[in-house]
């Protein structure tokens, strides 16, 4: 991020698409091997000015660019060109997620001096290619990423600035008309962000102070809303540690669980209220003491089992080793889908939420206000996680399941359709309450104040309650 005051005259575009809609495809690729006179053939027929280079497994390792080859001409002249792929190509290579939004594009290019970034799937194999003149092709003019500034920062101090900006970012992003599950998403991201960096520093200052390097694979997780890719103004922090190390080891995992929870708390996420926090030892394990747990949850079900179920399934690994946590969610997944009677209490869970709204429509509130997070977005929330487990799907984000849900032929498109305007529509009054709260020196929360909306909203918001009610039905509960 060059300035934080910038965030008022931002350009939306890289806020509101991801890289997935704009990256050049497919993306040419080539083992180390190669020689670099046939890669130069290659990029010629192509037209293009980049190729990967990629192990085995076909994840990305290098790249070699216009740049590259003019600087190898320049130093070596022609016999430059009779060395391989794997022997001049820029290691490593600067990658970065589909679903990431066009603004972390910017920023890493701008901060790295890069021209060519490296789109990746999940497993970091190459799929497709940003370059600077396709990001000016779609009007990323001077679009600041406050994301890609977290990965700058130095200390919580540095965090903090991040963090601060993100009410302005919000407020601009909103009046531009885009929408509160793209605004909400970049919010979550800053704080996954937020989460993978405080880990990689504290990580540091740990081998720097005595403690040595991890005893054991591991990753660090964010839980609930941020996991979703779903937060708004109002967050805490949810986060827990799942490692291959044994008891002895758990000394260091939970020397890091307090550095970074104490990092992030410094830096304007708070510590949770409930102690979801990787400092705590009941939210940071080894791989099989979580199976335990999650066994444990499904086939001896308790009220605090689905308080731990509606945080918990919806993590997202952010630092560390992602393969472990795939490894857990795999398996909580299969075996909360295994187990009837868990399944029908998160069903009933489900069945029981009311909505805030009187026997004549009218809506029911305390000192003027509702509870919108209550009632309409964890019905809608708890619903789909519900549906996922049920279903077999693996996505997190309220929005993701529910497709996925629909594509697999278990839900109506129409009602699909609705689910997601629901959600957009309780979102985007949240956060509009929130920024008009923190303009007037209140405490942003999740309750709104349905008066001070205009008629069509609340006509919109009556909807959507009114719509919510359906919920029991079709999560098959009632018949």
């Amino acid at each position: 991020m060059n300035d934080v005051a910038a965030l008022s005259r931002i350009d939306s575009f890289p806020y509101q698409h991801r890289l997935r809609e704009v990256m050049s495809t497919p993306v040419l690729t080539a083992s180390g091997e190669m020689s670099l006179r046939q890669a130069i053939d290659r990029m010629y027929e192509a037209r293009v000015s980049s190729i990967i280079g990629v192990d085995e497994q076909g994840r990305a390792v290098g790249i070699l660019t216009e740049r590259d080859l003019l600087r190898i001409l320049s130093t070596s002249g022609t016999q430059g060109l009779d060395a391989t792929l794997a022997q001049v190509m820029t290691r490593p290579v600067a990658a970065v997620a589909a679903d990431a939004f066009v603004y972390v594009a910017l920023g890493k290019m701008t901060r790295m001096g890069l021209r060519h970034l490296v789109v990746v799937d999940a497993e970091n194999r190459p799929i497709g290619m940003i370059t600077g003149r396709a990001l000016l092709k779609v009007r990323a003019n001077d679009a600041l990423a406050i994301g890609d500034s977290v990965h700058e920062a130095r200390n919580a101090a540095d965090m903090e600035a991040a963090m601060a900006a993100l009410p302005r970012l919000a407020k601009s992003l909103l009046a531009e008309g885009v929408s509160a599950r793209n605004i909400s998403s970049v919010i979550a991201l800053v704080i996954r962000d937020l989460t993978a960096r405080a880990t990689e520093l504290c990580e540091k200052s740990m081998s720097e102070d005595g403690w040595g390097p991890s005893p054991a694979r591991y990753a660090m997780l964010v839980l609930g809303s941020a996991g979703r890719g779903e937060s708004l103004l109002v967050f805490d922090q949810d986060n827990a540690i799942v490692h291959c190390g044994t008891a002895a080891d758990d000394v260091w995992f939970a020397e890091l669980g307090k550095r970074v929870n104490q990092m992030l708390n410094d830096a304007g996420i708070p510590f949770c209220d409930g102690g979801v926090m990787a400092r705590e030892p009941k939210w940071r394990k080894s791989l099989g003491e979580w199976k335990d747990e999650i066994h444990h949850w499904v086939y001896a079900v308790e009220n605090q089992t689905v308080m731990s179920c509606d945080i918990f399934f919806d993590f997202q690994p952010v630092w560390g080793d992602r393969a472990l946590a795939d490894d857990l969610r795999t398996y909580a997944v299969e075996k909360a889908a295994q187990s009837a009677f868990f399944m029908q209490y998160l069903a009933q869970h489900v069945a029981k939420m009311e909505v805030s709204l009187g026997l004549f429509g009218e809506f029911v509130t305390t000192q003027g206000r509702l509870n919108a997070k209550k009632f309409g977005l964890l019905p809608l929330v708890s619903a789909a996680r519900f549906r996922a487990i049920r279903a077999h799907v693996m996505q997190t984000g309220t929005d993701e399941r529910y497709t996925a849900i629909k594509d697999q032929g278990l839900l109506h498109e129409d009602d699909w359709r609705d689910f997601l305007e629901i959600r957009e529509v309780v979102m985007r009054m949240m956060l509009d309450q929130q920024l008009v709260d923190l303009a007037a020196g209140i405490a942003p929360s999740a309750r709104i104040e349905p008066k001070r909306f205009n008629k069509h909203t609340r006509n919109r918001l009556r909807w959507a309650f009114k719509r919510l009610r359906t919920l029991k039905y079709i999560c098959g509960v009632a018949g």
